[in-house]
């Protein structure tokens, strides 16, 4: 007699629905036994407005947002943290100042608009990553709207969902077995 193993084939999708139409009817049924609900996407650890919950995120974000910026890239899968790190300085600090410099204040904000859509996909890239809600609004306008707080709130998902690993846990030391010889 066969076991069976835990496969289990993919819903059937009829000719003319497309996965979205089906996606979206299955939002609508209620789960059965076996399944359980875990498509939904879940809220985030905190708001974006809840900055002053973790004074140290706060405090480098707004003195220095390109730093997070740096490290939340880093952390979605860029292969360094200089390179988001230098664009969002460059995007942010040195861009924004010409226009201010230049135009006497009048684009003081516009150029800030480039370094919000260069943001977005990596909010995007970590919502995807852990299922989260596209919440408030929109990540392009969460991040016209609120830069530094969208920055912030990225920074403190990141550092809430991923493992932490405690400096006073007791480690295991491991050891070689001795070596052994054939007499």
């Amino acid at each position: 007699m066969k076991e069976h193993s835990g496969y289990i084939p993919p819903r059937y999708i009829p000719l003319g629905q497309s996965d979205s139409d089906l996606e979206t009817s299955i939002l609508h049924q209620s789960p059965t036994k076996t399944e359980t609900v875990t498509d939904l996407p879940t809220e985030w650890s905190s708001g974006i407005c809840a900055c002053f919950d973790d004074p140290q995120s706060c405090i480098v974000g707004t003195v220095c947002p390109c730093f997070l910026f740096g490290k939340n890239a880093e952390f979605l899968g860029s292969n360094s943290f200089m390179g988001p790190c230098t664009t969002h300085f460059i995007m942010c600090g040195i861009i924004n100042s010409f226009c201010c410099l230049v135009t006497g204040g009048v684009l003081l904000g516009f150029p800030g608009c480039f370094a919000s859509c260069y943001a977005c996909g990596y909010r995007k890239a970590l919502r995807t990553k852990y299922n989260l809600q596209e919440a408030p609004c929109g990540d392009l306008m969460t991040h016209l709207c609120c830069h530094l707080c969208a920055v912030c709130q990225e920074y403190r998902e990141i550092r809430e969902r991923s493992v932490n690993i405690d400096p006073n846990a007791n480690i295991v030391e491991v050891t070689a077995p001795p070596l052994q010889t054939m007499d």
